[in-house]
């Protein structure tokens, strides 16, 4: 029976975009064994790439479209979950950027652009350590979704990249808030000059996404060994999800074989692996890491830029 006859249009089942692979424009269908093969820098199979995010959470988020995973969660004020939030850059961070400098591992940052100013003392230790500063949009209630006006999210990226470049920071790398986009946040980052995006994770080595605007890297950061959501949202244990890394880190120089790479993203919160009682798991994962012949640390930019 035709669409019309059931009450639909005829175009109701006519989709553009359908095609072999992938029904989208950005990245084309490209099986894992069917990709060029190639090695890192040493000839190294696993790039571990730390993320540790800087995000300012406001005790009054408007919520729209919903709120941050990070933001308060019960009725004003919030104060006990707003002084968690502030624990981390205020305590936690600076815990963190200590084990990665015992450790001699790199990480890359990603910056609200509203906490530039309010917390430059912790950009500045993370600049001296010789970590990546990445752009995480405009702050934690600012979050892209396709209701914005085209006009609305181009300001919100633009007022961004202004923040930065007022402090002399001219970063590549973009995140974007709750790592949500519309269907123009890539073309939009592109315009104002970032080239590299951890918002997306098809793969396990980074992607070359077309935009209108030019070519944007989509660099693999695993949700899935997110410290916030497996600690806090699932309530896995510390040992637990330190073993998880490290298998993952295990696994992936197994899978690469003798002439492959692979890509291990990961983040670490600040007022979650920050807490006192989780630096012995932190620890032990940045040494497993730091020690293993097979892992290279490196930045976004530099694992886009490899």
């Amino acid at each position: 029976m035709p669409p019309s006859e059931k009450g639909l249009p005829d175009e109701h089942l006519i989709y553009p975009h359908r095609r072999y692979g992938m029904d989208q424009s950005l990245y084309g269908w490209r099986p894992v064994d069917d990709r060029p093969k190639a090695r890192w820098p040493g000839d190294r199979s696993v790039a571990a790439m730390i993320v540790m995010p800087i995000e300012w959470h406001m005790l009054d988020p408007s919520g729209k479209p919903f709120k941050h995973p990070g933001a308060m969660q019960t009725p004003w004020p919030d104060l006990r979950h707003y002084t968690t939030r502030d624990y981390g850059p205020r305590v936690g961070a600076f815990r963190l950027l200590k084990a990665l400098q015992d450790a001699g591992l790199k990480a890359t940052v990603p910056v609200n652009a509203v906490a530039l100013d309010r917390y430059r003392p912790l950009v500045e230790a993370a600049l001296e350590q010789g970590h990546e500063i990445a752009a995480h949009g405009w702050s934690t209630d600012a979050i892209h979704h396709s209701g914005l006006a085209e006009d609305e999210e181009r300001t919100l990226v633009a007022r961004t990249r202004e923040a930065f470049d007022a402090t002399g920071l001219t970063p590549r790398t973009w995140i974007s808030p709750a790592r949500q986009q519309s269907f123009r946040t890539l073309a939009l980052i592109a315009e104002a000059g970032f080239d590299v995006c951890l918002d997306w994770e098809q793969d396990e080595v980074p992607v070359a996404m077309a935009t209108d605007a030019g070519v944007v890297r989509a660099v693999p950061l695993m949700n899935e060994l997110d410290d916030r959501t497996l600690l806090i949202d699932r309530r896995q244990t510390e040992a637990a999800w330190a073993d998880q890394v490290l298998e993952a880190a295990s696994f992936f120089k197994g899978d690469a074989g003798d002439d492959d790479r692979r890509v291990l993203g990961f983040t670490l919160t600040s007022y979650v692996a920050g807490q006192p009682f989780r630096m012995h798991a932190v620890r032990r994962m940045l040494k497993g890491l730091a020690v293993d012949p097979a892992v290279w640390s490196a930045t976004a930019s530099e694992i886009a830029a490899a």
